[in-house]
C-alpha cells in the first residue's frame, strides 16, 4: 500500500503563516508540535486522510544536525518543499530502493506521543519531485484527523517538476494524485478541492504581502 499522506510547506514562522493561510484561502490549522532531534516544529491543516504540514525551524543548532532540519532551513521563503506518501511496509520499500529507515517522534497538542518511521528523506531533499515515505506507529493518531478539518476539502493533486519515469519507479507503479511536468526537480503547488472549487497553494499564495 502506497498512498498520499501530506505535503510539507516550509514557512518562516508558524503563527503568521497560519494566519495568512486562513485569511487568503480560508484554511484553518491546529497546533502540531516539536520534532525531537530535528530542530523543527509544525502546524497541521487536517484534511482527513491527508494534511498540509506547515513547518519551521525553532532551533537552528539542532536543525543543522538533522537532514529534515537542514532541508527546512534552506527553503527560500514560504513554499511547498516536499510531499510524503505513506506505506504499511516501509522496510520492504526501503529494501527495494536501497534506503535507510529512521524514526521520528513528537507529542500532539493533547500531549500524546506520536511515532513514525521514514525513508527517503535525503533523496527527496535532493530530488523534490520524489516523495519520501512514512509509516505511522501503532496507536498514533494520523495528523489529518487532528481537529475538525475543512468539510469536504481534499487534496486534488500535487504538482511537481521532474523525471516522470523516475517517479514511477520510486512509487513502484502506485497511483497517487501527482502531476509531473518536465524541468528542474521541485514541488510547484498543491491543489485542494472543496465545495467552493479549487484552491492552489503555491509560493505566490504564501508570499508575504
Amino acid at each position: 500500500m502506497i498512498e498520499l499522506d501530506h505535503v510539507v510547506i516550509a514557512v518562516p514562522g508558524l503563527t503568521a503563516s497560519a494566519a495568512a493561510l486562513t485569511e487568503r484561502v480560508g484554511l484553518a490549522s491546529v497546533e502540531g508540535g516539536r520534532h525531537a532531534g530535528w530542530g523543527t516544529a509544525n502546524r497541521i491543516v487536517p484534511l482527513g486522510e491527508t494534511y498540509l504540514e506547515l513547518v519551521t525551524v525553532v532551533d537552528a543548532t539542532e536543525a543543522s544536525s538533522s537532514a529534515f532540519g537542514r532541508w527546512v532551513a534552506a527553503a527560500p521563503g514560504p513554499r511547498p518543499i516536499g510531499w510524503v506518501v505513506r506505506t504499511d511496509r516501509i522496510d520492504h520499500v526501503a529494501g527495494r530502493l536501497g534506503l535507510t529507515v529512521s524514526e521520528g517522534t513528537r507529542r500532539d497538542r493533547e500531549g500524546r506521543p506520536m511515532h513514525w518511521r521514514v525513508a527517503g528523506v535525503d533523496r527527496a531533499m535532493a530530488e523534490p519531485a520524489l516523495p519520501f515515505f512514512v509509516e505511522w506507529g501503532e496507536g498514533t493518531m494520523h495528523p489529518g484527523r487532528a481537529g475538525a478539518g475543512e468539510p469536504g476539502v481534499s487534496i486534488a493533486e500535487v504538482r511537481v517538476r521532474g523525471d516522470r519515469a523516475l517517479l514511477a519507479h520510486w512509487l513502484d507503479g502506485a497511483h497517487v494524485p501527482v502531476v509531473v511536468e518536465p524541468g528542474g526537480p521541485a514541488v510547484e503547488a498543491v491543489v485542494l478541492r472543496g465545495p467552493a472549487g479549487e484552491v492552489v497553494i503555491d509560493r505566490e499564495a504564501l508570499a508575504p504581502r
